[in-house]
């Protein structure tokens, strides 16, 4: 079966796309991207409402679906529909889970569980270490073969730079990335929150910017020193971005992903509007307003490679408790691309393209994934976005299992229409109208 898009505008930086474009859907695959293509009888013709934008589907790099072991936070199906409702047509997930992603098994029951999910693409990261415990290599190879587009730690960095260089040596027969959570752990001691005035006034526990770009500054350098491919995860000291522009300025393979969180928000929530609010509390922490600009301007000019939304379900009770006992994290498939709109494109900070490179075409390059374009003869995964959309964040209506996050009742300017997954909507915004052709074809099971 064969159908049309019509009336949107394309976005799709990687085939230099940027204006009013047809997309031609041949089953599960992008058949033809052109203006004003014809129409056979056998084309089911899907006219958009004005203002849509047809863009290749979103991906998000860092998620914790926390399943196996941790069903009550979050399980793949939950997390994948909330994936979609956020308008990303793949996600790829951590391997902190129990038992941890470090072997065949755990990733094949991941894989099997999205396919029954049969939701948003769903892409496994294995773990560096066995059990994460930092002592001994996993075995890449077989997780690898599995079907983990990379490997981490996450959650932890990377213990020691023995392990470090040794993963990155390792990683290169695959060309995948090691992923790594910069986090120098001596320095970051028992601390809950950014180190400065805030965290000080509530008496809570501080930690430094710079536990986290001492560890990226060892990091880049092993990957200088091996050739091998490393990844920032959730940077968010000003300091750190400097260890990656130093590193890409050096020729040295390395890549960096910001969360929403960190470009948008302060350690000043911690005090307000709700002091000690636990769903202020993740990690890295949220940092001061310098480091917060600085995120901002490497957005803005090119330094950071990924939005990655760090999704970090967490149950109700888990996070109801006092600010030091509250685990580090907060939810956010379903709120990032609200805020990107709201916070970066409206506010004049980055252009759109630029922004599905960020949240499409650098995810797919840097975990070696099919997406990213709206190439003919690729799935057919796109996101139709609709910049001007009214969205109020409303936590207890949302899609995951777990509902903590720090933008609850937030209003903000630009959301997403729909979601396409290989050729099928597997969502469709009511609040969006003039959709209904779209609401009425085949959708996932």
């Amino acid at each position: 079966m064969k159908w049309l898009l019509k009336g949107g505008r394309v976005v799709d930086p990687a085939n230099g796309r940027d204006g009013a474009f047809d997309v031609l859907i041949d089953g599960e695959t992008i058949a033809r991207v052109g203006r004003n293509l014809p129409v056979d009888t056998d084309t089911q013709v899907v006219e958009l409402p004005a203002g849509i934008v047809i863009s290749p589907g979103l991906i998000d790099m860092h998620v914790h679906l926390r399943e196996p072991g941790q069903e009550h936070k979050e399980t793949v199906a939950t997390g994948t529909a909330a994936a979609v409702v956020g308008g990303f047509t793949a996600v790829a997930c951590m391997p902190n889970t129990s038992p941890v992603n470090d072997n065949a098994g755990v990733t094949e029951y991941i894989l099997k569980q999205a396919r029954a999910a049969n939701l948003a693409r769903v892409y496994p990261i294995g773990a560096v270490s066995r059990g994460q415990n930092g002592e001994q290599l996993a075995d890449i190879a077989e997780l690898r073969a599995a079907g983990c587009v990379a490997v981490t730690d996450d959650g932890r960095p990377v213990a020691t730079a023995l392990l470090m260089r040794r993963a990155l040596e390792y990683t290169q027969m695959f060309n995948i990335p090691v992923i790594e959570h910069c986090e120098e752990q001596s320095l970051k001691g028992d601390g809950v929150a950014h180190e400065g005035f805030h965290a000080s006034s509530l008496g809570l526990r501080g930690i430094p910017g710079e536990c986290e770009s001492i560890m990226a500054q060892r990091d880049i350098s092993l990957a200088e020193l091996t050739g091998g491919i490393v990844h920032i995860a959730h940077m968010s000291a000003r300091q750190t971005l400097d260890a990656v522009r130093y590193g890409k300025h050096r020729q040295v393979k390395v890549t960096c992903e910001v969360a929403p969180h960190h470009f948008i928000l302060t350690d000043e929530r911690l005090g307000t509007p709700t002091p000690y609010d636990t769903n202020a509390k993740m990690n890295p922490p949220l940092r001061e307003t310098a480091d917060r600009d600085a995120m901002l301007k490497g957005l803005a000019d090119g330094s950071v490679d990924v939005i990655a939304t760090d999704h970090a379900p967490h149950h109700y009770d888990e996070k109801h408790v006092e600010f030091d006992r509250a685990p580090f994290g907060i939810t956010g498939l379903e709120t990032a691309v609200s805020l990107c709109f709201d916070r970066l494109i409206h506010a004049g900070v980055i252009s759109l393209p630029r922004l599905i490179e960020l949240l499409s075409v650098n995810p797919a390059r840097i975990i070696g994934v099919k997406g990213g374009a709206l190439t003919e003869g690729a799935p057919a995964d796109l996101t139709l976005l609709a910049p001007d959309l009214a969205v109020t964040v409303q936590a207890a209506a949302m899609v995951s299992k777990s509902k903590n996050t720090p933008f609850d009742g937030w209003k903000l300017r630009g959301g997403v229409a729909a979601t396409i997954v290989g050729g099928r909507p597997v969502y469709v915004n009511a609040a969006v109208s003039g959709l209904a052709l779209l609401s009425d074809r085949p959708a996932a099971h």
